[in-house]
């Protein structure tokens, strides 16, 4: 059962404590793989297939006829779901597009920025005991806008050797170009390092479970990633006038990710407080993964009571949670307070799953207090900015002085040096002049 707290008792690290000892335990497993990819390339990931997985592929990629029978066989109410969200997330993100800029503004010089896009970047889709559809979406969808030229894919099969026909049509309605069926930290050595099948990509992006992270955690440098992804987290702030069968859905709503997601309320009911704790028993048995949810609420799931809203909101800021819900009726108005969240989510009819699917704000946020210096998954992921400038040779020699101080001062006389010698000849010639 959930328990209650004041809010004096807990500290913020205890509010969404993880116990590290499981990442630590991964670092070595995955190091293995990953070398295990690189030196073997795709005999390991077949292998890994058969052992993790439990298929016996003949292809590590999925054909065209994978993909079009997959558009066959999904119902024609999710396409048009799929098609909806599609939609929202182009029409949020396409307002994150840069563009480069020049600057010419004196006489003899000309500098500015570029903005380009990535060349190829891979996505990971987890499988396992759920299908993510909206994942291949929210980050194939803000690459394509980028102008990704290579959009990759991987995901684990089934036991049969398919992938989930949800994910194949959402991958088709996103613009995905190439897709393969693995996953794990074999998955993100592929992507990283290349083998015969799959080519290495410049960045990876998605979410994942403990090996993909750190999986992702250990390729960094050698490729790009997104983020380290934690378990998910939900916090949701009610001033007791919310329904506990509305708070305790939206709590269960992450709780049923994963055994160690966060599902935190803050409210200054304490009634509100008992009839949320009833609520969570009544619904967890009824629900699919009710497994998963008791652990989850059992282990992380904490209510927490507080005097006043504003104190609520000094706890979430300090927590920093990847999706902090205001299920207040005057949630506009605490909104300029929030200084950290990954998303927010205003009033009493903004549940967290509407920002999972069809809002249009990514739903790849930062986690485990991380939103207090970094973001969600945007078009910004999928750029790279490159500077340029061109001086006439007046204007550099304008400044030569300036440089050649510089340098010295930074004991670089080679860069200094390397203003002056384009001058050197000229100063030369003079000095022979006047000799």
């Amino acid at each position: 059962m959930i328990r209650i707290y004041d809010d004096q008792e807990l500290t913020i690290e205890e509010i969404l404590a993880r116990d590290p000892a499981p990442a630590r335990e991964a670092e070595a497993l995955v190091a293995e793989i990953i070398a295990d990819v690189r030196r073997r390339g795709d005999e390991a990931l077949f292998d890994y297939c058969r052992r993790f997985d439990h298929n016996r592929l003949e292809d590590l990629r999925v054909s065209g006829e994978e993909i079009e029978e997959a558009l066959r066989a999904a119902e024609p109410d999710l396409l048009e779901s799929l098609e909806l969200a599609a939609a929202n997330i182009r029409n949020f993100h396409k307002r994150q597009l840069r563009q480069g800029f020049v600057i010419a503004e004196e006489a003899g010089k000309i500098m500015g920025q570029r903005v380009l896009p990535l060349e190829r970047v891979g996505i990971y889709v987890p499988g396992g005991t759920a299908a993510y559809p909206s994942t291949v979406l929210m980050n194939a969808i803000p690459a394509a806008l980028a102008g990704v030229e290579r959009i990759v894919m991987a995901s684990p099969a089934s036991a049969e050797g398919r992938l989930n026909p949800a994910v194949l049509a959402a991958a088709k309605v996103a613009g995905v170009t190439d897709i393969y069926k693995i996953g794990g930290a074999q998955a993100v050595a592929a992507l990283a390092y290349g083998t015969e099948s799959v080519s290495r990509v410049d960045k990876i992006v998605g979410p994942g479970n403990l090996f993909v992270a750190t999986a992702k955690r250990q390729v960094f440098g050698v490729v790009d990633i997104d983020m380290i992804a934690g378990p998910s987290e939900i916090l949701a702030i009610s001033d007791g006038t919310m329904e506990a069968r509305i708070l305790a859905a939206d709590l269960l709503s992450q709780a049923e990710h994963d055994k160690n997601a966060a599902a935190v309320l803050i409210t200054t009911s304490p009634g509100q407080a008992r009839e949320v704790q009833a609520e969570l028993e009544r619904q967890i048995p009824l629900l699919p993964r009710a497994g998963i949810c008791r652990e989850a609420i059992d282990k992380n799931g904490k209510i927490i009571l507080t005097d006043t809203v504003a104190r609520a909101v000094e706890i979430a800021n300090r927590i920093a949670p990847e999706h902090l819900e205001l299920c207040l009726d005057d949630a506009f108005a605490w909104l300029p307070q929030i200084k950290h969240a990954g998303s927010v989510f205003l009033g009493k009819n903004a549940p967290e799953a509407l920002g999972d699917y069809l809002g249009g704000p990514n739903h790849t946020l930062p986690t485990g207090g991380t939103a207090r210096f970094s973001s969600p998954l945007s078009v910004d992921d999928f750029i790279k900015k490159s500077s340029f400038i061109y001086y006439s040779r007046d204007a550099l020699a304008d400044v030569e002085k300036n440089i050649r101080l510089l340098a010295r001062a930074e004991g670089l006389e080679a860069h200094g040096q390397s203003v002056a010698a384009r001058f050197d000849r000229i100063r030369d010639l003079r000095k022979q002049v006047r000799s």
